[in-house]
């Protein structure tokens, strides 16, 4: 593509593409003419990722250029992850992300369609708060709806024998899990709740067995697609004259 689709794509100026590439923040594209150069999708998800760590995390050049060297030796699979995380752990959106007032606005905030923020609500995935006859709908709502909007996008769908009900049967599990916890020990410590440095923990460890439920289903989904992809490799047959 020329330069000017590429501009087109990912919003960034074509001056600021020539800077990224004089800081070896980009290849040199290949050259079609004297005065042209044509630049393949790659460059696209490249400039995403430089335009996210800028913008969203505030990165140096030189911090950048480790991060996009690495990024390139990286498959497509965890490119996406990549960029994924870049999208969903901004660190503004854990300092000003507020609550969204209305089905209205949550529905523009997530891009999350009626017949699912229903479902989701009916499920439990959401739980909006009734405050002066409004629904209020907290900052971890609104995360989890755009999380639904990409498990659409990226093809977890019933065509393809996605079950929508399963987020159903997660939020019963974390629900349950949670309720367990919270009657095994917190029920027994409510006077060290009203003080300043327990609540600190408690909070501290409800953040630590997020990221503990977050890595242990990570691991535990790449094994199971390395054993299918490995048990389909094995499955298949000999090429002929072998």
């Amino acid at each position: 593509m020329k330069i000017s689709e590429l501009v087109k794509k990912t919003g960034v100026p074509k001056e600021t593409i020539h800077f990224y590439i004089r800081e070896g923040l980009l290849r040199k594209p290949r050259k079609s003419g004297v005065n042209s150069a044509e630049y393949g999708e790659r460059y696209v998800d490249q400039i995403q990722l430089i335009k996210d760590l800028r913008d969203n995390y505030y990165l140096p050049i030189p911090e950048i250029k480790k991060i996009v060297k690495k990024f390139k030796k990286q498959s497509p699979s965890d490119q996406a992850v990549s960029q994924f995380h870049s999208k969903f752990s901004r660190p503004q959106d854990r300092l000003l992300t507020t609550e969204v007032i209305g089905k209205d606005a949550f529905r523009e905030a997530t891009g999350l369609g009626r017949k699912w923020l229903s479902r989701a609500i009916e499920w439990g995935l959401l739980s909006p708060e009734s405050r002066d006859d409004e629904e209020v709908f907290s900052a971890d709502d609104v995360a989890i709806g755009k999380l639904m909007v990409d498990m659409e996008r990226v093809g977890f769908v019933p065509k393809d024998d996605f079950d929508p009900a399963d987020l159903k049967y997660m939020a019963d599990f974390i629900h349950g899990y949670v309720d367990n916890s919270f009657n095994k020990y917190y029920k027994s410590n409510l006077e060290k709740l009203r003080s300043a440095d327990y609540s600190e923990k408690a909070s501290q460890y409800h953040e630590i067995i997020s990221l503990f439920f977050y890595y242990l289903f990570r691991k535990y989904a790449r094994k199971q697609v390395d054993r299918l992809l490995e048990t389909r490799t094995n499955q298949r047959p000999p090429a002929e004259g072998v």
